[in-house]
């Protein structure tokens, strides 16, 4: 059996890669739980249920997570298509 690699959108466990194959999962995960609360803070300010304050807050606040997400996949050499993993019969998980 061959180990998975992210250039078919699966997660790299080769032991020699351990690290590489470890932030992948993690930042797949982080990728994820930053989409649902974007979508979650849209559904908000659409809903009018925010003042302008806290607008400008979480505005800056999802700029600034995704910021980081860029600085981390830049550390550990990936690319947005490397957190798009592959989930099988599911299909692609971003």
């Amino acid at each position: 059996m061959q180990p998975a690699n992210s250039a078919n959108g699966r997660i790299n466990l080769d032991p020699e890669k351990a690290e590489h194959g470890l932030a992948q999962l993690v930042l797949t995960v982080i990728e994820l739980l930053r989409q649902i609360v974007e979508k979650h803070a849209i559904r908000r300010v659409e809903g009018g249920t925010l003042t302008e304050d806290q607008i400008d807050r979480l505005g800056e606040a999802l700029l600034n997570l995704e910021e980081k997400m860029d600085e981390l996949k830049e550390v550990f050499g990936l690319e947005a298509e490397d957190l798009n993993i592959d989930l099988g019969p599911l299909g692609s998980l971003l």
